[in-house]
């Protein structure tokens, strides 16, 4: 019903700004007065009036029909009031499966009452939602419409309504961004509830197998983060082997030494290599990379393991060389052609011009990129999970299985863990280092290509 009721008011919308033009050329027409708005302005106006009244009621209602019915619906049941709120929760999601015909066992009188009234409730819901959104499209036409005159500031009304859009645009990221820290704090204060934040922060053993039940046998659990994060830092280092220079120096022949006809060919090709899916990637490398870097090893006499650091580390390097050329690309392109003339003009060669002249202008763009680039590869998940490997150990030798901070995250994540347990916890602990981490570098990239930028 709610997609049918968005088409309604998407026709609706159209339709009065159709009506709402026509409406405004007549007066047009009918006054020697030059008008204030041009006829667009009053059809969108008119088409603001009908929609976006309705399409907000329509959302706040789709948004609380839910909470609201199952209120009313547990309201009426027997001794609901001396349920927890987890009984109350099971016993509505009970309701619901009895009320869509989802029948597991033979449900009790009460639960068959219940069903009935939610089915009426619902029914109920959806008629009334289908009026009152009618009903306010149909004013919100009537007043649209009736609001266009001569000297009627239509556009000034448009302009308004779409700054208050791009507002609204705003504080939703805002809000957004800080729901997913609050969240990420309260979750990891559960965790350092449970697991000193000492351990956690400078411990070296990283081992979170806990006892899930009671009957179960296993270890106490070690949350040292260390091992974690020194192998989230082996292979962004190893991505960043590969990336970098490959990134720069394609960069520079692209600006410096391709013809336009090749650069047209070349660079969007490098720029394909963005949209590849991440979990192509780890196919790629868990199927063709890691057994060739396996086989190297054992004939080099060098003990490799099968999920490596250096196969998960070359592949994600070779997915960051679109954004390093990209940016790097950009930031040579944005040097004068008067400081490179100058440069050939007291003698110097295209390679000292490019190494004296080119690079440290581009520096601040360049270095930019790179420290974005870096995040991407500190966050990056599916490569190194399929990779990298699960073991958690302080090792620089690239033929070893390392573990990384998405790595654990996503093995916490998954299981039957329940979720105030301190090993489900600490997959938070872990996302909001992560998140900082990321933060920064985010911030230290900002931060140098605004400090150091040249304007040309």
């Amino acid at each position: 019903m709610a997609g049918y009721l968005l088409g309604f008011l998407l026709v609706a919308a159209i339709v009065s700004a159709v009506l709402g033009m026509a409406r405004a050329r007549m007066k047009r027409d009918a006054s020697p007065e030059k008008p204030h708005s041009r006829p667009i302005y009053h059809g969108v106006n008119a088409a603001i009036w009908t929609g976006i009244p309705a399409f907000v009621f329509l959302v706040l209602w789709l948004m609380s029909q839910n909470a609201v019915v199952d209120m009313l619906v547990l309201g009426g049941f027997p001794d609901a009031d001396a349920l927890s709120n987890a009984e109350r929760s099971l016993l509505i999601s009970e309701i619901r499966q009895v009320a869509a015909g989802s029948l597991f066992k033979e449900p009790t009188p009460e639960i068959l009452a219940a069903a009935e009234h939610l089915k009426s409730l619902e029914a109920l819901a959806k008629w009334a939602m289908v009026a009152v959104v009618a009903a306010l499209a149909s004013v919100g036409a009537f007043f649209g419409l009736r609001a266009i005159g001569h000297r009627y500031q239509a556009r000034h009304s448009v302009e308004r309504s779409v700054t208050w859009f791009m507002m609204f645009s705003s504080l939703v990221a805002i809000l957004t961004t800080a729901g997913i820290v609050a969240s990420l704090l309260y979750e990891t204060l559960q965790f350092f509830a449970k697991v000193p934040v000492t351990e956690f922060l400078f411990g070296l053993r990283w081992e979170p197998q806990i006892a899930i039940r009671a009957d179960q046998v296993a270890g106490q659990g070690a949350f040292g983060m260390i091992p974690v994060l020194f192998g989230t830092f082996v292979i962004s280092m190893l991505a960043m082997v590969v990336a970098i220079p490959t990134g720069i120096l394609s960069a520079i022949y692209l600006t410096e030494y391709a013809d336009e006809r090749l650069r047209a060919v070349v660079k969007p090709l490098l720029e394909i290599l963005a949209g590849i899916p991440t979990i192509v990637y780890g196919f790629f490398a868990v199927l063709t990379v890691a057994p060739l870097i396996r086989s190297i090893g054992l004939s080099l006499g060098v003990d490799a393991s099968p999920n490596s650091a250096l196969a998960a580390g070359g592949v994600m390097g070779v997915m960051l060389i679109p954004f390093i050329s990209s940016l790097s690309d950009d930031a040579f392109a944005a040097v004068p052609r008067a400081m490179r003339d100058g440069s050939y003009a007291l003698g110097a060669t295209k390679g000292e011009t490019i190494r004296r002249v080119l690079l440290p202008a581009a520096l601040p763009g360049i270095v930019g990129g790179v420290l974005l680039a870096l995040s991407r590869a500190v966050g990056e998940t599916m490569i190194v999970v399929m990779a990298a490997g699960l073991i958690a150990r302080m090792s620089l030798n690239p033929f070893d299985a390392v573990t990384t901070v998405t790595v654990q995250i996503v093995t916490l994540l998954i299981g039957d863990s329940e979720f105030d347990n301190p090993k489900t916890l600490a997959a938070f602990a872990l996302g909001l280092v992560l998140f900082v981490f990321t933060l920064g570098l985010n911030l230290i990239a900002l931060t140098t290509v605004r400090k150091y930028r040249e304007k040309y």
